[in-house]
């Protein structure tokens, strides 16, 4: 599959088919304007510029040219309650593809549940959305999902809550957007692989390795109220496990606002 760029032609392994854009609002909302149309999977819509880029919340995510912003149309063939599993695919596959790129000594870690860092500052981002069949089950297979990320590579915003940084800052400038595409193509298709055959087990196990805030005292924002205390684990479906402050009991977690204490 080819794009374009001045670094030459993007080489993309075949599972993928590549919409390159040069302008585009969201690449998440053309993601689903194209699942919605019959999109394949592995459908992938990158961009130069995003002029509506959003986070998780619908927080505005500043999307300048010179980063990578990238969605993919993905249709899993499981149940809905297993879409997050694939946001720590990404973050493990983006992640592998940073570490063969950045300088040896900038270490490459994982906040969660969707952030990838280098050393304690966000570079990253995952934001998924989903669609299910209309049953109302909980088992209810979803039709597609669309699978977000947006990495900073020449540039990073200074006025976020929780510190960023891009590559350049950190010494690996040289890394072009078609290279880093390119690479994670490569590694998240390994990854999605072992997921599907192996389950998750694999992914939580790669992810824990790099794991920032395991064994530390965190403030986990969640949307009606704020609780502190220490990530014990990841549990085998993902959700993180807090054992709150001053009690004995410990809270499973499956979405919300993480920053170390």
């Amino acid at each position: 599959m080819t794009g374009f760029g001045a670094s030459g032609e993007v080489i993309l392994p075949p599972a993928y088919r590549l919409v390159a854009l040069d302008t585009v609002g969201s690449t998440n909302d053309e993601g689903k304007r194209l699942a919605r149309e019959g999109a394949e999977d592995g459908t992938l819509v990158w961009a130069r510029e995003q002029t509506g880029g959003r986070g998780r919340g619908g927080r505005a995510w500043s999307s300048p040219r010179g980063n990578l912003y990238l969605s993919l149309v993905l249709r899993p063939e499981c149940p809905a309650a297993r879409a997050a599993e694939l946001g720590f695919v990404a973050a493990v596959g983006l992640g592998t593809a940073l570490a063969a790129l950045v300088p040896p000594l900038c270490p490459v870690n994982y906040k969660w549940p969707n952030d990838v860092l280098l050393g304690e500052a966000k570079v990253a981002g995952i934001l998924i959305e989903t669609e299910s069949a209309l049953q109302p089950a909980p088992d209810a297979p979803l039709d597609w999902m669309v699978l977000g990320l947006g990495v900073n590579i020449q540039r990073y915003p200074e006025d976020t809550e929780f510190p960023a940084t891009s590559l350049r800052e950190e010494g690996a400038g040289d890394v072009t957007v078609e290279k880093l595409l390119e690479t994670f193509g490569i590694y998240f298709l390994d990854w999605v692989n072992r997921w599907m055959e192996d389950g998750f087990a694999p992914i939580r196990a790669e992810w824990k390795e790099r794991g920032m805030g395991i064994g530390r005292k965190l403030r986990v924002r969640l949307p009606r109220e704020t609780v502190r205390g220490k990530f014990i684990d990841l549990d085998a479906d993902g959700a993180l496990l807090l054992k709150l402050e001053n009690q004995d009991t410990v809270r499973r977690i499956t979405a919300g606002d993480v920053f170390f204490a």
